[in-house]
């Protein structure tokens, strides 16, 4: 490894090239979940309510149950206690 000025800039690089092969990576990946939600849209879906679908998948039954207590709690002291949660 050469040493300049502290700096170990073999691995430096090493780690530098790592990350930019990674963001390639993970824009290629973006690219391939654009491309399902566009199939999905043009075979009559609602996307927005996937994505939302795909977040609450993502967490805990109780996180959930947790932020929709609070968001009922806040609804009623809005004076909206009418209103569902996936309305908002």
């Amino acid at each position: 490894m050469s040493d300049n000025g502290g700096v170990a800039a073999d691995q430096l690089r090493s780690f530098i090239e790592r990350v930019e092969r990674l963001e390639e990576e993970k824009k290629v990946i973006s690219d391939d979940i654009k491309d399902v939600y566009a199939e999905a849209k043009g075979n009559g879906f609602d996307v927005k309510v996937m994505r939302k679908i795909i977040a609450l998948r993502k967490r805990q039954p109780h996180e959930r149950e947790e932020e929709e207590a609070i968001m009922d709690l806040y609804l009623h002291a809005l004076g909206m206690a009418g209103v569902a949660a996936s309305d908002s």
